[in-house]
């Protein structure tokens, strides 16, 4: 695999996918994530973001699990099934913050999982971290490390 450092256009731009079904969410994103000199492409819908991940090839994408239709859980795993874009980090961006959903969102494949509301300055820091780390190949660790936090919530409940 390359790494990504590679993968970004040529002129280094990070280049994101965000697929949320909610317009404020996407502008939100989007914003914040241009302003840090990132690239974003938006999809509404699962369909729509899959054949973007699959067209575009992104560096990472942020993905939204409530969504009708398709949901988010399905566009992950269609998007770690696909041998284009198995490869590409994903970062579960949802409302849903229950313990079963945060480790499912792990388990699935993705590399972190925030929850909503969310802090948007800390989004770039956020992809940019995590890219950072993933191209050292520091995937499995970083996984590993968001079920130990969330391991460690769990017993503090």
């Amino acid at each position: 695999m390359q790494g990504i450092a590679a993968q970004m256009g040529a002129n280094g731009t990070t280049n994101v996918l965000v697929i949320d079904d909610e317009a404020p969410i996407r502008l939100l994103c989007r914003v914040n994530l241009e302003a840090e000199g990132m690239q974003v492409l938006e999809a509404a819908d699962g369909p729509t973001g899959l054949d973007l991940a699959r067209a575009e090839r992104p560096d990472v994408v942020l993905l939204d699990v409530m969504m009708p239709g398709l949901d988010g859980w399905h566009v992950a795993q269609q998007l770690l099934d696909d041998d284009r874009t198995s490869e590409i980090p994903i970062i579960f961006l949802t409302a849903r913050a229950e313990f079963r959903d945060r480790a499912r969102g792990l388990d699935i494949g993705g590399v972190d999982y925030v929850t909503k509301p969310f802090n948007p300055l800390e989004l770039a820091p956020l992809v940019r971290d995590l890219l950072q780390r993933i191209d050292r190949g520091e995937r499995d660790t970083l996984r590993g490390e968001k079920l130990a936090e969330l391991r460690a919530l769990m017993e503090t409940d």
